[in-house]
């Protein structure tokens, strides 16, 4: 049976001490293992944020992990690809380490291409977040609202989610008469409905070309609105 390495992340040492997220990664990590005949020949876990440029060196655990699977001669399992890192740069310098990555969530075919693209749109998620966030902060300060409050915090998080959401909802739903006459004149697979998209003059939603993995983001949420 195909060995593999697991590798477990949590951003702070209280999760690390909880345990919380730590069993779900596991669990999923078991589940996907079992599934595609792969034995977890190692597991590490680490406790440390993703961010930053030396994010890499201060991952021991990551490093450890890097180094057993390419002793072992196969590759990483990790639960989510944010468990790597939502930083296209941090996720790129992963790929040059030549050590072949399986995210659990995405499945064996996510190839090094769909990985970057997957991190380029956690990377913007995550910038877009922050500044719907501390929108929300200055709004509510300008309110008169006390900052540094964890509730005032979580709420202007929550306020930053839900407009993000709510724009790609917004995007998603200006396309469902587009997909719909794509779909009428004949393009049915992600590979032709991303090139009609791209003859049509539509961009994706970070304002780029469409990809067949794209559409597949969109196709996802585009039931909602049918």
């Amino acid at each position: 049976m195909e060995q593999a390495i697991a590798y477990l992340r949590v951003s702070t040492q209280r999760q690390h001490r909880s345990g919380l997220g730590l069993d779900a990664q596991r669990a999923a990590i078991n589940h996907f293992a079992a599934r595609e005949s792969l034995t977890v020949a190692a597991e590490f876990v680490e406790a440390e944020t993703g961010k930053g440029a030396d994010a890499l060196d201060r991952r021991p655990q990551l490093a450890a992990a890097l180094a057993a699977a390419k002793a072992a001669k196969c590759s990483v399992v990790v639960a989510k690809l944010d468990r790597l890192s939502r930083d296209v740069a941090f996720v790129a310098g992963l790929m040059a380490q030549r050590v072949p990555f399986i995210v659990a969530e995405l499945g064996r075919d996510a190839d090094p291409f769909m990985l970057h693209l997957y991190a380029a749109l956690a990377e913007k998620e995550r910038r877009l977040i922050s500044e719907r966030t501390k929108a929300a902060l200055a709004a509510k300060k300008g309110a008169g609202a006390v900052l540094g409050n964890p509730r005032n915090l979580a709420q202007a998080g929550s306020i930053g989610r839900a407009v993000l959401i709510k724009g790609a909802d917004k995007f998603v739903e200006s396309l469902v008469p587009v997909v719909l006459a794509m779909r009428s004149e004949g393009a049915t697979t992600l590979r032709e409905m991303a090139q009609a998209l791209n003859r049509r003059g539509i961009k994706n939603p970070r304002g780029g070309t469409w990809y067949p993995s794209s559409v597949a983001n969109l196709l996802s949420r585009f039931q909602t609105f049918l």
